[in-house]
């Protein structure tokens, strides 16, 4: 529960580095001009910028980046602890999820030397060793997700290497964000699945599908809603709700609005493409909106009459409170605190659906003992003297 409130906390961070527009205050990573914090007296400001002339240091920005990855780091080694502990003593497995950490460390040393393949190399291994570790596991879904988010949170961190070095690329933007709260909901899920114990009634489990589905959808949307980010393409329509710059469908360009896949070398600080690709954006972006809104609200209400009051009181009145984020965002030119605490609605609106799956499936009980059919296989013993009694 801690990890999953401290990975909440990453996210708001995450989101108020990138909407000031820090995201290229340290030019390079895992340093910032060189330095494991970021330069403070004078002389070392004076080779900062001796070292990048093309990015001057802005003490303002510099130290939201780099707490940002001091903070992701701290949230990797919880992570990581919880995988251990996910793991237990069984045999060989612990050893997998060491050397993968140490695989990524010296992935990240590597990639200081400027030795970028074997760094690569080093960091797929440290991918890979926690997902076998998770298929090798003899317990249940939640002890498996906790080993799998080690390994998310690895490529999260990758993603954001290539965030600085790709210099903001979209699709790099987008699934950086996209990791952060794959990281949070694969951590909230194993939380609450571990520590609720109630039983859902036939017509609450019924409910699971719709709410696959809304997941589904958010999750969709959250992408778009990163999408929008990257591509600068949140004030678009102007001020204009519902209508986009004074009208109800504008100049749009469906086709380069939606590239993944621009080529290298491109600084997309600011954004690179032109008004009209950005309106389509940002119209498919309120298009999703109306869709994931009636779902969950629709999701939101059926949960509140078969009895799952709490979580779908919460997935309703976030997802209301997210849709007036959105609008307030346009109307007042997207404010740094409400644009903030639009990706931090978001994530929470994700768990309270999280949470609603979790409420229509059976408790958790892969490591409790079956002792019906213990006491039946046991019954099958007899000792050699033909007795009734059990030898342990």
């Amino acid at each position: 529960m801690f990890a999953t409130v401290f990975a909440f906390l990453v996210i708001v961070f995450g989101a108020f580095v990138r909407l000031s527009n820090a995201g290229l205050s340290c030019p390079d990573w895992p340093t910032c001009y060189g330095k494991a914090t970021w330069p403070g007296h004078e002389q070392d400001i004076a080779r900062a910028n001796e070292a990048f002339p093309e990015r001057p240091f802005e003490t303002h920005k510099a130290w939201r980046e780099q707490v940002h990855r001091m903070i992701a780091g701290t949230l990797g080694v919880l992570v990581f602890a919880l995988a251990l502990v996910a793991v237990g003593r069984r045999r060989r497995l612990p050893a997998m999820l060491l050397t993968a950490a140490v695989a990524a460390a010296f992935g990240v040393f590597l990639y200081i030397k400027g030795a970028y393949a074997a760094s690569a190399a080093l960091s797929l291994v440290a991918i890979a060793l926690p997902l076998f570790a998770a298929l090798r596991l003899d317990r249940g879904g939640p002890w498996r997700i906790a080993v799998v988010a080690f390994a998310v949170v690895i490529f999260q961190a990758m993603l954001g290497m290539w965030t600085v070095t790709l210099l903001l690329k979209p699709v790099v933007v987008m699934g950086h964000l996209l990791g952060g709260l794959l990281t949070f909901s694969l951590l909230g899920y194993v939380a609450l699945r571990l520590t609720d114990t109630r039983v859902p009634t036939a017509d609450q489990r019924s409910l699971q599908p719709m709410v696959i589905v809304a997941l589904v959808l958010l999750a969709i949307q959250i992408a778009l809603g990163g999408w929008t980010s990257a591509n600068y393409a949140a004030l678009a329509c102007g001020v204009d709700f519902p209508k986009c710059a004074g009208s109800w469908w504008p100049m749009t360009d469906f086709r380069e609005a939606f590239v993944l896949w621009r080529g290298i070398g491109v600084n997309y600080e600011g954004g690179v493409l032109d008004a009209a690709a950005r309106a389509a954006i940002q119209i498919t972006h309120r298009i999703g909106a109306v869709v994931v809104f009636g779902h969950i609200l629709a999701t939101a209400v059926l949960a509140w009459r078969r009895g799952l009051r709490m979580p779908g009181v919460l997935a309703g009145v976030l997802v209301c409170t997210q849709v007036a984020l959105g609008i307030a965002n346009v109307k007042l030119l997207l404010p740094l605190p409400l644009a903030t605490a639009h990706n931090g609605v978001a994530a929470l609106l994700l768990l309270s659906l999280i949470a609603l799956l979790v409420r229509t499936q059976p408790p958790h009980g892969d490591d409790q003992p079956d002792i019906s059919s213990f006491r039946r296989s046991a019954s099958g013993y007899r000792r050699n003297d033909g007795s009734d009694s059990v030898t342990p």
